[in-house]
Protein backbone atom coordinates (compact mmCIF):
# COMPACT_ATOMS: atom_id res chain seq x y z
CA UNK A 1 0.00 0.00 0.00
CA UNK A 2 1.31 3.85 -0.84
CA UNK A 3 1.51 5.73 2.09
CA UNK A 4 -1.00 8.16 0.79
CA UNK A 5 -3.79 5.01 1.23
CA UNK A 6 -6.02 5.86 3.93
CA UNK A 7 -9.09 4.03 5.53
CA UNK A 8 -12.05 6.72 5.05
CA UNK A 9 -12.00 7.01 9.02
CA UNK A 10 -7.84 8.47 8.47
CA UNK A 11 -6.10 5.98 10.27
CA UNK A 12 -3.24 4.52 8.35
CA UNK A 13 -4.29 1.30 6.73
CA UNK A 14 -1.28 -0.43 7.53
CA UNK A 15 -1.28 -0.28 11.69
CA UNK A 16 -0.58 -3.33 13.13
CA UNK A 17 -3.70 -4.51 15.68
CA UNK A 18 -3.43 -6.99 18.16
CA UNK A 19 -7.07 -8.24 19.76
CA UNK A 20 -6.44 -10.43 22.55
CA UNK A 21 -10.07 -12.41 23.93
CA UNK A 22 -10.95 -15.85 24.62
CA UNK A 23 -13.99 -15.91 22.47
CA UNK A 24 -13.42 -17.27 19.32
CA UNK A 25 -16.38 -15.05 18.26
CA UNK A 26 -15.18 -11.63 19.32
CA UNK A 27 -11.67 -12.16 18.04
CA UNK A 28 -12.91 -13.09 14.66
CA UNK A 29 -15.24 -10.44 14.30
CA UNK A 30 -12.48 -8.11 15.48
CA UNK A 31 -10.38 -9.50 13.07
CA UNK A 32 -12.96 -9.15 9.92
CA UNK A 33 -13.70 -5.77 10.63
CA UNK A 34 -10.08 -4.56 10.67
CA UNK A 35 -8.98 -6.70 7.97
CA UNK A 36 -11.57 -4.95 5.71
CA UNK A 37 -9.89 -1.98 6.85
CA UNK A 38 -6.47 -2.82 5.49
CA UNK A 39 -5.24 -3.22 8.72
CA UNK A 40 -2.58 -6.02 10.03
CA UNK A 41 -4.39 -8.23 12.61
CA UNK A 42 -2.49 -10.01 15.84
CA UNK A 43 -4.45 -12.12 17.69
CA UNK A 44 -4.34 -13.91 20.93
CA UNK A 45 -6.66 -16.00 23.32
CA UNK A 46 -5.13 -15.10 26.61
CA UNK A 47 -2.64 -12.64 28.56
CA UNK A 48 0.16 -15.36 28.15
CA UNK A 49 -0.16 -16.25 24.73
CA UNK A 50 -0.57 -12.06 23.92
CA UNK A 51 3.02 -11.32 25.23
CA UNK A 52 4.58 -13.83 23.52
CA UNK A 53 3.10 -11.99 20.61
CA UNK A 54 3.36 -8.73 20.93
CA UNK A 55 7.07 -9.00 21.68
CA UNK A 56 7.17 -10.35 18.12
CA UNK A 57 4.85 -8.12 16.12
CA UNK A 58 5.02 -4.86 18.20
CA UNK A 59 1.66 -3.80 17.41
CA UNK A 60 0.78 -0.35 17.42
CA UNK A 61 -2.36 -0.55 19.51
CA UNK A 62 -4.08 -3.52 21.68
CA UNK A 63 -7.43 -4.25 22.94
CA UNK A 64 -7.48 -6.75 25.47
CA UNK A 65 -10.82 -8.07 27.07
CA UNK A 66 -10.98 -7.57 30.86
CA UNK A 67 -12.71 -11.09 31.55
CA UNK A 68 -10.10 -13.61 30.81
CA UNK A 69 -8.81 -16.73 32.79
CA UNK A 70 -5.60 -17.37 34.32
CA UNK A 71 -4.55 -13.71 33.27
CA UNK A 72 -7.44 -11.19 33.40
CA UNK A 73 -7.06 -7.83 31.04
CA UNK A 74 -5.96 -5.28 33.79
CA UNK A 75 -3.01 -7.99 34.83
CA UNK A 76 -2.04 -8.26 31.06
CA UNK A 77 -2.54 -4.27 30.88
CA UNK A 78 0.15 -3.72 33.59
CA UNK A 79 2.69 -6.31 31.84
CA UNK A 80 2.41 -4.60 28.44
CA UNK A 81 2.70 -1.25 29.84
CA UNK A 82 5.63 -2.36 32.71
CA UNK A 83 7.51 -2.96 29.60
CA UNK A 84 10.10 -0.26 28.26
CA UNK A 85 9.03 -0.87 24.95
CA UNK A 86 5.42 -1.15 25.01
CA UNK A 87 4.85 1.35 27.67
CA UNK A 88 3.93 3.68 25.26
CA UNK A 89 1.52 1.91 22.91
CA UNK A 90 -2.39 2.33 23.67
CA UNK A 91 -4.16 -0.21 25.25
CA UNK A 92 -8.13 -0.28 24.85
CA UNK A 93 -10.48 -2.42 27.53
CA UNK A 94 -13.00 -4.39 26.28
CA UNK A 95 -15.65 -5.66 28.10
CA UNK A 96 -19.38 -6.56 28.83
CA UNK A 97 -18.63 -5.39 32.48
CA UNK A 98 -19.57 -1.49 32.45
CA UNK A 99 -19.48 0.20 35.86
CA UNK A 100 -17.62 2.94 36.74
CA UNK A 101 -15.56 0.94 38.84
CA UNK A 102 -14.21 -1.66 35.93
CA UNK A 103 -13.37 1.90 34.15
CA UNK A 104 -11.41 2.91 36.94
CA UNK A 105 -9.33 -0.15 37.28
CA UNK A 106 -8.73 -0.44 33.74
CA UNK A 107 -7.53 3.02 34.45
CA UNK A 108 -5.11 2.33 36.97
CA UNK A 109 -3.45 -0.34 35.14
CA UNK A 110 -3.12 1.60 32.41
CA UNK A 111 -5.58 1.71 29.60
CA UNK A 112 -6.47 4.65 27.31
CA UNK A 113 -9.99 3.84 26.83
CA UNK A 114 -12.34 1.10 27.76
CA UNK A 115 -14.84 0.08 24.65
CA UNK A 116 -18.30 -2.40 25.63
CA UNK A 117 -19.03 -5.22 23.91
CA UNK A 118 -20.54 -6.06 21.58
CA UNK A 119 -18.71 -3.17 20.66
CA UNK A 120 -19.26 -1.61 16.53
CA UNK A 121 -16.90 -1.62 13.88
CA UNK A 122 -16.61 2.63 14.34
CA UNK A 123 -16.15 1.75 18.12
CA UNK A 124 -13.06 0.06 16.76
CA UNK A 125 -11.96 2.32 14.48
CA UNK A 126 -12.06 5.46 16.18
CA UNK A 127 -10.00 4.35 19.23
CA UNK A 128 -7.38 3.41 16.76
CA UNK A 129 -7.78 6.70 14.61
CA UNK A 130 -7.51 8.57 18.13
CA UNK A 131 -4.37 6.61 19.53
CA UNK A 132 -2.67 5.53 16.72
Amino acid sequence: MSENTQSAAGAKPSAKVMVIDDSNTIRMTAETILKKEGFEVFTATNGFEAMSVITDTRPDIIFVDIMMPRLDGYQTCKLIKNNSYFRNTPVIMLSSKDSLFDRARGRVAGSEQHINKPFTKSELLEAINRYV
